[in-house]
């Protein structure tokens, strides 16, 4: 499969892509058929885009090409802490120079894609002939989400062994799509993690989820410059990326050509390009989508400008819109010069890239000899919860494992101290649940209720507990804090 490289004095990376021409390259596109972009999910490459790819409405009548950004997938980067939406758009746009991809269609999934199109078609308008979003996410992250990442990221990069992988895994299928039984779909992403993010490549997991955490709103100057017809693609009830933050942006793409669009998948959740029910109704829009659009041509001719001269006049549109001249003035031919990280936050990234490089010799690998992963999701040993059903909502168990859970339990719950009275709780003593308890509790919660594990810890004194626990709904106490 073909890579393109972009050097430079401070930056390297190499882009892998993927075409849907004969020979998998961009010189094998057919220029009679309009040419579209697609830009992968947040976490996945572009081999998740395959039902695009194979769809008949999309592959007959255009020439399709996918990236993968330079921290996902098989493309290859230098890790840093100066790496955001701005410079995957510059890594896009010189990628697309040095093929001569003509202007194209762009369809965007998710976080990281939908702010790296914005800026791309802000800063290189010509390359864009439609942009298309899917599964808009709020300018910034949402608190409960930024906790999410926060906790997510500790159980995947340091996961001891197997189990506590898949389970780190389990957690975020169900955090990024919203499906809790769908054992496939498990199956498939807890392995592609496996290969392309395992604990041995934890910087670019770490490097990805800074991204998402300290991104920044785009202004409305730059939303002002996007003048191409804009379609966003909706799911109705993701809790990810909520309804109303696509309703947000299609008001302020006010420069959008014949107004911003909004289609709003009813029922879908998230991850609308995996599920294959609402990839096919996203592929569908689409196409009827792009049939409104002129018919061009996708003729491979060297651009006016050359690369470099291009990426100085991006430079100079960049520094207007942060109101920084120093910008312009930085080497057009790194993407990483088109950074917009400030410097605080700078620091900390990568601070962040140096503990995690630590000891990432030792950190465990859940493939086997082969390269592949050692087992499916669903194949794990079934530990004691008799109470987690199967994908049709069953659980089976037979008497004597019910009489052993029980007997755990029971011997458990005598071992368990007595709560003290109200204002007992002593300085020294300040919680009665140990750091496994709290650990154990961490490892298996779910991750969309982030307050959780505060529950599980219990500060200051008894009486300022249960002060705070009595506005609590009915149900609800101290005395849940401590019981098994």
């Amino acid at each position: 499969m073909p890579y393109i490289d972009i050097p430079s004095k401070d930056d390297y990376v190499s882009l892998w892509y993927t075409t849907n021409s004969t020979y998998g390259n961009v010189g094998a596109f057919d220029p009679e058929r309009p040419t579209c972009i697609l830009l992968h999910p947040t976490f996945l490459d572009s081999s998740w885009l395959i039902r695009h790819f194979d769809d008949p409405r999309l592959s007959q009548d255009y020439n399709l090409i996918a990236f993968d950004q330079r921290t996902s997938g098989v493309s290859r980067c230098r890790p840093s802490p100066l790496h955001d939406c701005y410079v995957d758009a510059a890594d896009l746009a010189m990628a697309c120079q040095a093929l001569l991809v003509p202007p194209a269609h762009i369809m965007a999934f998710e976080c990281i894609s939908v702010n790296t199109a914005l800026r791309f078609t802000a800063l290189w308008p010509e390359q864009v002939l439609s942009l298309t979003l899917c599964d808009v996410p709020p300018p910034t992250e949402l608190q409960w989400v930024f906790h999410a990442y926060d906790e997510l990221l500790q159980l995947w990069c340091y996961a001891p062994d197997l189990d506590s992988f898949e389970q780190a895994g389990n957690e975020v299928v169900t955090f990024t799509t919203g499906e809790t039984d769908n054992l496939d779909l498990q199956d498939d992403l807890i392995a592609f993690w496996e290969k392309y993010y395992p604990p041995t490549k934890r910087l670019k997991i770490v490097e990805l989820v800074n991204i998402m955490m300290n991104r920044t709103r785009l202004s409305s100057e730059e939303l002002a410059c996007i003048t191409c017809p804009v379609l966003i693609i909706q799911g109705e009830s993701s809790a990810v990326a909520p309804l109303k933050y696509a309703e947000n942006l299609q008001q302020n793409l006010v420069n959008a050509k014949d107004g911003c669009r909004l289609y709003v998948v009813k029922g879908a959740k998230a991850c609308l390009n995996i599920l294959p029910g609402s990839a096919s109704i996203v592929n569908q829009v689409f196409s009827k989508f792009l049939a409104q659009q002129p018919r061009t041509r996708s003729d491979l001719v060297p651009a006016k400008m050359t690369v470099h001269e291009r990426s100085k006049m991006a430079l100079s549109k960049l520094a207007e819109f942060t109101g920084d001249p120093s910008i312009a003035s930085r080497d057009p031919r790194s993407p990483l010069s088109f950074s917009c990280v400030k410097p605080d936050v700078s620091r900390s990234q990568l601070e962040n890239l140096q503990f995690y490089a630590k000891d990432l010799g030792k950190a465990y690998c859940p493939l086997g000899r082969d390269g592949r992963p050692m087992r499916k999701y669903s194949e794990r040993k079934k530990q004691a919860h008799w109470f987690q059903g199967d994908m049709h909502g069953n659980s089976y168990i037979d008497t004597a494992e019910l009489k052993a859970a029980h007997k755990a339990y029971t011997t458990a719950k005598a071992q368990t101290p007595e709560l003290p009275k109200a204002g007992s709780l002593t300085a020294d003593k300040e919680s009665l649940v140990t750091d496994e308890v709290a650990q154990d509790g961490r490892m298996r919660r779910t991750t969309f209720n982030a307050s959780s594990v505060d529950k599980l810890v219990v500060k200051g004194t008894m009486q300022k507990v249960v002060t705070q626990s009595s506005h609590l709904p009915k149900g609800f106490g101290i005395t849940k804090a401590f019981l098994p």
